[in-house]
């Protein structure tokens, strides 16, 4: 996780239901994939959580920098890494925009559902960190929310429908967490999720290559892309934004 303004201490429990759930595992694959880790990789998890992408990825990987600015988060993956015998898995509490590792260290650098607790401006931070932490060629793919809070696009309105009726029909306690919602909204302590076209500018602004951003069917999106090595540093792709796909993964948030 990655907004220091949120006691991520608190919500250990509920990140690992979350990370348990159907979808979210599918995410988590889908992300692997892309990423093509290969067994003398050293990789960095970006926002780790409870493990979703490190439990993974660990077992075919040299190395896994898990990096999340909850300590209970890190305690709680180390025992789920030492209960697996995973040696190579190295926890670390760090934010996002401040990475612990030295420049051209990892191979890839991975991260699920972490950006959208940053600003805007922490987001191009920690754009940058991982460019800076990545080896030239290595690669960068993570899952986030990519939708923005608006009525006027087509599909953010009918994110937004979607989200406030699904809660809305929890009854009571639902009805009173879309007033909770709407309350953190008006005074900018909600989710900062970013549209897949603003990503897909960023990340070509932070200097990668073969930018690839794909918009989901529900609220979120995957983004990869590649560093690019220093000859190639010209060559910077234009990128393309990718309209829904038929890939299903759990929402979260509701």
């Amino acid at each position: 996780m990655a907004n220091a303004g949120k006691n991520w201490d608190q919500y250990v429990t509920n990140a690992e239901e979350v990370a348990r759930t159907p979808g979210f595992l599918a995410l988590r694959d889908r992300i692997i994939d892309l990423a093509g880790v290969a067994n003398d990789a050293v990789v960095a998890d970006v926002g780790s959580g409870t493990g979703l992408l490190t439990l993974k990825i660990a077992p075919v990987a040299a190395k896994v920098w898990a990096i999340d600015i909850s300590e209970r988060m890190a305690g709680y993956l180390n025992a789920k890494a030492s209960s697996a015998r995973l040696a190579n898995v190295e926890t670390v509490v760090a934010s996002a925009v401040s990475l612990p590792l030295v420049d051209s260290s990892v191979d890839v650098v991975v991260s699920n559902y972490c950006f959208h607790h940053l600003s805007n401006e922490d987001k191009v931070k920690a754009l940058g960190e991982v460019r800076r932490v990545l080896k030239p060629g290595g690669r960068f793919v993570f899952g986030d929310m990519m939708f923005n809070v608006s009525l006027v696009d087509r599909r953010d309105r009918q994110l937004v429908v979607s989200k406030v009726r699904a809660i809305a029909s929890r009854g009571v306690p639902g009805v009173i967490r879309v007033g909770k919602n709407a309350l953190l909204l008006a005074g900018g302590r909600w989710e900062k999720p970013a549209r897949g076209e603003w990503w897909n500018s960023a990340i070509r602004d932070a200097g990668f290559l073969d930018v690839h951003v794909e918009e989901l069917e529900h609220e979120g999106g995957i983004a990869a892309a590649t560093r690019p090595n220093d000859a190639g540093r010209a060559q910077l792709s234009l990128g393309a934004v990718h309209p829904p796909t038929t890939f299903r993964a759990a929402a979260v948030g509701q």
